[in-house]
């Protein structure tokens, strides 16, 4: 417990500081607001940085655990590979578990692909889930292998990228 106070104490003093700095000098402020909005943060960075000097994944290894209720694993019928990614052909009304544990970093429409989750794995790989006809996670949410992240009707895209580029992971799948 007493860490966790150190810990705090140590990130607050580093954010007054920070934000005094901001504060005090326009040139500095305008370079930050220009890196956030024009690069892509990385959940995976963060927490490989905060493990560093932390020791442990960004508050995830704390935080209290509740039992999974759906741990299936991905089934399909047939593969077919498309240009970003893998069609795959599955049941009505499929249950689309998530391949690996990690960050919800979008959740809505994507053309050609429908309602879309994707989800930054803790590798930093991100993983498209296409063609949802129901939602089960938020943005932001910390999910677990096997978590249930909604239905699709016959069809599942997946797709894998890391930094902005398609990975093929269809030998894996």
């Amino acid at each position: 417990m007493f860490r966790w106070f150190v810990k705090l104490g140590i990130v607050t003093i580093i954010t007054l500081l920070f934000l005094i700095l901001i504060r005090a000098n326009r040139n500095i402020k305008n370079g930050i607001y220009d890196y956030v909005y024009s690069k892509n943060i990385s959940f995976a960075t963060i927490n490989r940085i905060y493990k560093k000097y932390f020791g442990n994944n960004v508050l995830f290894d704390n935080a209290s655990k509740t039992d999974l209720v759906f741990n299936e694993t991905l089934q399909y019928k047939s593969k077919e590979k498309i240009d970003e990614g893998l069609k795959l052909t599955v049941d009505d009304n499929y249950l689309v578990p998530n391949l690996e544990s990690g960050l919800v970093i979008f959740t809505g429409l994507k053309e050609g692909y429908g309602n879309v989750v994707i989800v930054e794995q803790i590798d930093g790989v991100d993983v498209w889930y296409g063609n949802l006809s129901n939602i089960n996670v938020k943005l932001y949410d910390y999910i677990e292998k096997g978590t249930l992240i909604g239905n699709c009707n016959k069809t599942l895209y997946l797709i894998h990228k890391k930094d902005g580029k398609v990975l093929d992971y269809g030998e894996k799948i």
